[in-house]
């Protein structure tokens, strides 16, 4: 019986803001704001894992009213919400991540983020799948205004020895 996890996570861009994305800074003028370091794809990928393990979501155990996570590198996020997954005794299978932004190509950048997140999933790099595209222009991503994530994976019970 396998467990399919879906995580969403989107956040503005703003003026000389560092842009983190899969823990690797991307070079570029604007960056993603918020309470934590504000990488959008690692809080997508840990939302997609707590809602396969039925764990509610990011917001609920690492909120950002709690001064604690405040500029938090996301990767601790992620490497505790692994210990979570692992702790309801459950393995991942893999992840598969679309980011939407207009700009920059972050094309460059992707086989970093994957070895990021596999480190941190503790699965081989070849289960980890991040690709990139614009809107074409449309919505908040299309305009530079943002960038959103949507994040897939699929978690296994751990097999008896």
């Amino acid at each position: 019986m396998f467990r399919i996890g879906h995580g969403f996570d989107a956040h503005r861009l703003v003026e000389a803001q560092p842009f983190v994305l899969g823990g690797v800074k991307i070079d570029f003028s604007k960056g993603a704001i918020g309470h934590s370091d504000a990488d959008v794809l690692i809080h997508a990928v840990c939302d997609a894992l707590l809602g396969a393990a039925g764990l509610r979501d990011i917001g609920f155990h690492f909120p950002d009213n709690d001064e604690r996570y405040r500029g938090i590198d996301s990767r601790l996020l992620l490497r505790e919400t692994v210990k979570m997954i692992q702790d309801k005794q459950l393995v991942i299978s893999n992840l598969d991540c679309t980011i939407a932004l207009q700009e920059p190509k972050i094309s460059k950048y992707i086989p970093e983020m994957q070895v990021n997140l596999a480190a941190d999933l503790g699965i081989d790099v070849s289960f980890v799948n991040v690709k990139a595209t614009t809107t074409e222009h449309l919505g908040f991503t299309g305009r530079g205004e943002g960038v959103a994530v949507w994040a897939v994976t699929i978690l296994y019970p751990v097999k008896d020895k």
